[in-house]
């Protein structure tokens, strides 16, 4: 992924007067007069929005540095955003998908910052998959000793539901020990939230369970988005670029993938709504394959389909499930 350039720190913004404030206990001053007592949240790009207004409810105010449509790995945070920073409770982040967002974070006077890549397992894989699920597979996912450095990580976490569910839950205190008046509503509304995945995982794991497709069950993506969700469920993504969905693949990439789609009997090459689809259409074209959508849910837009994450989650398994002839 490419590391964009460092922001330069910026004085922090005088904060705004504490008159008014309604009992926030543990919260930095802020804005909160302005929004009715809510909790200030600042979300960095969309999974981590939906996490923060699914459990957030009524009782929080959220705030996406990340812009319908805009790629979230270029986003550069502006001035106007880093004085939000300032006036927010709460900051909601993914630690390695955006070198700016977490420079920003790291130079803001925010009290609560949470990174959700602390709050699951993380785990390497390769800039080009290459045919081999990653050595580690989820074993151990359910560990909670995890190491805060999320070096060279793969980020896509929200891919895979069990995760996901696992950083809601985290989410979850956070937002309790932020704002612990209203402690007993984020914890019914995690609750909610985690049930909501753990049915999304028994969809993906009921649907993709019998296929046409012969394991290793390959199917072809833009970029490495998608490891953590092949792993869960018994697949092998082979992602075009790396990790970086702006990377180019070489000539012997493309020439690779080709071959293996035919030894492999892969039907289709998936490509994405923030990004180009030009690549994947060139290659689906010269290997005579179809093309597909399988959304990264970076962001919604009017092209996603669905929603929401759980709708757009839904859309990514009927698209798998017609590429592997699932029956």
């Amino acid at each position: 992924m490419n590391v964009r350039r460092r922001l330069i720190p910026t004085a922090a913004l005088a904060s705004a007067t504490v008159l008014g404030l309604t009992a926030l206990t543990a919260c930095s001053s802020s804005a909160a007069d302005d929004k009715d007592g809510k909790l200030d949240v600042v979300a960095s790009f969309y999974p981590m929005q939906y996490l923060a207004e699914q459990i957030g409810g009524d009782h929080v105010s959220v705030t996406n540095l990340t812009e319908p449509g805009q790629e979230p790995h270029d986003l550069d945070v502006s001035a106007k955003q880093r004085g939000q920073l300032e006036e927010s409770d709460v900051a909601l982040y993914l630690k390695g998908l955006q070198p700016a967002v977490d420079d920003a974070i790291d130079q803001s006077g925010i009290k609560t910052k949470v990174d959700a890549a602390s709050l699951t397992s993380m785990e390497k894989h390769g800039t080009e998959v290459g045919g081999h699920a990653d050595e580690h597979a989820d074993e151990g996912h359910e560990d909670h000793g995890h190491e805060h450095s999320h070096e060279g990580s793969d980020p896509h976490i929200w891919l895979d539901p069990v995760r996901y569910a696992e950083v809601a839950e985290g989410v979850g205190k956070a937002l309790e020990k932020a704002d612990p008046d209203h402690a007993s509503t984020y914890k019914k509304n995690t609750a909610k939230l985690v049930k909501k995945l753990d049915g999304l995982n028994k969809r993906f794991e009921d649907g993709l369970k019998n296929t046409k497709a012969a394991p290793p069950k390959v199917f072809i993506t833009t970029h490495a988005a998608f490891g953590y969700l092949a792993e869960r469920y018994g697949l092998t993504e082979e992602a075009i670029s790396g990790l970086d969905p702006e990377g180019e693949p070489s000539n012997k990439r493309v020439k690779d993938l080709q071959k293996m789609a035919k030894e492999d009997g892969v039907t289709t090459v998936f490509y994405e709504t923030l990004v180009s689809d030009e690549t994947a259409r060139t290659l689906a074209k010269d290997a005579n394959l179809k093309t597909d959508v399988l959304d990264p849910i970076e962001g919604i837009t009017k092209k996603s389909r669905g929603d929401d994450y759980i709708e757009v989650m839904d859309s990514n398994l009927q698209a798998l499930r017609k590429a592997l002839g699932a029956k």
